[in-house]
């Protein structure tokens, strides 16, 4: 029997609710934004507890731009294409920014490349703002009041869940 087979018959091991035990588990919340900043920018609700977080330091800007580069790597057209690159560039890159990310070296784009723009062309300035929510405010994110509030009550409902399960099973368990 191949690998793939192996893997495809494996079977999930459930507890007695019918969920995957808990050592089969993905990561959810909290626990899963403190892996790494990647996994935080992937749940949506991560991305908000963020954004809340960068709008108290003043660098909300920075995630609103990597999120605007996420999008227009997606973005079909050129004529799309045009449009989205001349507001990332207006929005966050131009010197008279409305919400200007700080990159460095100010190495901005020219405005001339708008007009032959390509999925990849903001990945230079992506990667420098990335970098800088990484080493600098994702670290002080996860030692946040915002962060650590939101882990509280997820804990408080989590152990919630867990008593009534307990409750559940024992109230099985002595009437039968």
């Amino acid at each position: 029997m191949g690998i793939a087979v192996a893997c495809r018959e494996r079977q999930e091991i459930n507890d007695s609710e019918g969920h995957p035990s808990s050592s089969h588990q993905t990561l959810k919340g909290t626990s899963k934004w403190a892996t790494s900043l990647e996994s935080l920018l992937e749940d949506p609700e991560g991305v908000k507890r963020f954004r809340e977080f960068l709008k108290k330091e003043f660098s909300e800007e920075n995630v609103l731009f990597w999120l605007a580069c996420e999008e227009f790597k997606k973005t079909q057209g050129k004529k799309q294409m045009q449009e989205k690159a001349k507001e990332i560039y207006m929005t966050f890159l131009s010197s008279k920014a409305s919400s200007q990310v700080n990159v460095e070296g100010q190495s901005r784009l020219n405005e001339t490349i708008l007009e032959t723009p390509h999925p990849l062309m903001f990945q230079k300035l992506q990667d420098q703002i990335f970098n800088l929510m990484k080493y600098d405010s994702y670290s002080r994110f996860l030692k946040s009041d915002i962060f650590l509030n939101h882990k509280k009550i997820e804990e408080q409902e989590e152990n919630s869940t867990e008593a009534q399960t307990a409750a559940k099973r024992a109230s099985r368990i002595y009437n039968t």
